[in-house]
């Protein structure tokens, strides 16, 4: 596959990303004050996003509500005006939809917006995204473990930059390494976002040495931190010790 052009990932690697926002200290993950605390910092923000019963994208992680809220059950069986009434546990804020997040951001720092599959139908979820980056004039990447995401945009929405997210836990061997060749081919990425735990690693050196910028998530602690900057153009992290 070929490399990307390097002046349309660069903003990838200028700064590290705060993983879902600059939570701790009572911010919540994936929360407007732990954007604003990433934005203040200066560093890019890493951020989810799950879609609404009525195709809204909304800025969150799990495809439950149950463990970051009130709630209970799907996120994709309540329709966006459920959804603006959910308050994040232990906060006066409610979900925040990614329009909110681009809103506030308004290109301060790069954005990487994590696609989330929790079904099949990912299609949705590809679409209300795309319709709120439209027209947006900051650094954003798109990224998935799902190769069907990022090729969709790549189809669809070819001028967002887009990345494929890959881990090698519990997936060894040149059978797997077979299948992250396939799925890498499949979407054409960008980038690639490497889980810390596999590198080093073969394959995102490959991939490297190929042009194709490689984050790496999630960055904890300074060991980590050793290891990503030895392996990893950028780090996607948590914590203070940044």
């Amino acid at each position: 596959m070929r490399a990307p052009d390097p002046a349309r990932t660069a903003f990838l690697k200028a700064q590290p990303f705060a993983h879902r926002g600059l939570h701790g200290d009572g911010r919540v993950e994936n929360s407007r004050a732990a954007f604003v605390a990433a934005i203040t910092a200066g560093y890019g923000i890493e951020c989810d996003v799950q879609v609404s019963r009525d195709g809204e994208a909304f800025v969150f992680h799990d495809a439950d509500l149950d463990r970051l809220t009130a709630h209970s059950g799907p996120l994709a069986t309540r329709d966006a005006q459920a959804l603006d009434t959910i308050l994040l546990s232990g906060t006066n804020e409610t979900i925040p939809t990614l329009y909110q997040l681009l809103s506030r951001t308004l290109g301060r720092v790069p954005v990487l917006i994590e696609v989330k599959t929790p079904t099949r139908d990912y299609v949705p979820l590809c679409r209300a995204v795309a319709r709120e980056l439209d027209g947006y004039r900051g650094p954003v990447a798109i990224m998935s473990f799902h190769p069907g995401v990022v090729r969709w945009f790549r189809r669809n929405a070819p001028a967002i930059v887009r990345g494929l997210v890959v881990t090698e836990q519990d997936r060894h061997g040149a059978w797997a390494d077979r299948l992250r060749t396939l799925a890498l081919w499949r979407a054409q990425p960008d980038f690639l976002a490497y889980d810390i735990r596999s590198l080093p690693s073969p394959f995102a050196a490959r991939a490297r040495a190929r042009g194709l910028p490689v984050l790496t998530w999630t960055v904890r602690d300074a060991a980590a931190e050793r290891i990503a900057f030895a392996h990893a153009d950028e780090v996607i992290f948590e914590g203070a010790h940044r």
